[in-house]
């Protein structure tokens, strides 16, 4: 039986009695280099090649991609893509850099004396690469690694995917890293209430709407069924947020978004729904995107845009999209204890420091005399 052998990168030199370093890698989605059709096509590819995003028979699936799906996309998705890019560049991806930048700037605060917490970000498809940054952190002499997604709720098809992408790094590997993986933290305490003071920060700025609606991506009904927890998972986040707002059940509705394909996704869709409310006599409504970290396409151009213009072409007077958590004080801050959490008894995100430091250099001593 023929097995399959692993073919190993190039490594940096074992340094005995190397000082363990810590980072945490902050991970999102990803997003094309450029709004062009020809950047668009190749994260498409990607993308859409995931069998975590599409769960259909391969062999089929590519040939629809590749035959159809890649043919007209691209040149429409790159319209909508130059509707809400910056001259920084995409949204999620700026949003995500200053996220991770922020969240190293927290355990700098934090550390005092200690070696702070090495963050960097990256993209499950896109750049940087998961693979470009494992790499580039064990060239750095990084040594334990916390996986932190952007994605509060999970999912097969957005958090396993990252984690099937450090799998595949790790493949690669002689030495691998030690790892922690954050499956989720939808219900975390900090993540609740960050959400909250965006809400409540918008309220006081622009004034209530009639209805809150909560927009999460949405995913097929087959994922459900076959027992991905994100329904769930999501309903919690709403179910808590609105608890904090002191919302009663009549207040907000929570629907799923950015539907692909034929098959049936988890239901309601927000726009149908934005739309029913309109023609019902709703007049204003609020919509916040709890799933989303970072603005992006999903939340900019299909919130902000497409389903602004289904409600107030029905009959809606007021729409207002309330922005992702971004780079606001509280999200950050709410990062860093999630991370934390994880990383108890790590060296940097502690006060062991020190005590790390002279066990590596007497454990190096000790090995020097021996050889």
């Amino acid at each position: 039986m023929l097995s399959i052998k692993p073919r190993f990168t190039k490594e940096p030199k074992y340094q005995h009695g190397q000082v363990n370093k810590t980072a945490v890698l902050f991970c999102n989605l990803g997003t094309p280099e450029a709004p062009t059709a020809k950047a668009l096509r190749r994260y498409l590819a990607e993308f859409l090649s995931d069998s975590r995003v599409v769960e259909i028979p391969k062999l089929l699936w590519l040939l629809i991609l590749h035959g159809i799906i890649l043919r007209v996309r691209p040149s429409k998705s790159a319209k909508k893509y130059a509707s809400i890019w910056t001259p920084e560049g995409s949204p999620l991806k700026v949003w995500t850099k200053a996220q991770a930048e922020g969240l190293e700037l927290e355990f700098r605060q934090q550390s005092l004396n200690n070696e702070p917490v090495i963050v960097r970000y990256a993209m499950r498809y896109g750049q940087p690469s998961i693979d470009s940054q494992l790499t580039q952190l064990k060239s750095e002499g990084v040594t334990r690694v916390l996986l932190l997604p952007a994605y509060p709720q999970y999912s097969a098809t957005t958090t396993a995917s990252l984690f099937d992408s450090v799998f595949a790094w790790g493949f690669k590997s002689r030495l691998l890293p030690e790892f922690r993986f954050i499956n989720h933290y939808h219900d975390h305490p900090a993540y609740i209430e960050a959400l909250a003071l965006q809400v409540e920060s918008h309220w006081n700025t622009k004034g209530r709407g009639q209805k809150l609606l909560m927009s999460f991506h949405g995913i097929p009904e087959r994922s459900l069924l076959l027992g991905d927890p994100y329904h769930c998972e999501c309903h919690k986040t709403a179910r808590l947020l609105a608890e904090r707002l002191q919302l009663n059940k009549s207040e907000y509705i929570v629907t799923f978004q950015s539907r692909f394909g034929r098959a049936k996704w988890l239901e309601p869709y927000t726009e149908p729904t934005a739309k029913s409310l309109a023609e019902q006599g709703t007049t204003s409504i609020d919509v916040i995107c709890p799933g989303f970290t970072s603005d992006c396409l999903e939340t900019l151009e299909e919130i902000g845009m497409e389903v602004r213009d289904t409600f107030l072409n029905a009959g809606g007077k007021e729409f207002n999209y309330i922005p992702c958590l971004n780079g606001s004080k509280q999200w950050l801050k709410a990062l860093a204890t999630i991370a934390q959490q994880h990383m108890q008894g790590w060296p940097g995100s502690e006060s062991n420091n020190e005590q790390e430091r002279l066990i590596s250099k007497q454990n190096a001593i000790a090995l020097g005399a021996k050889e």
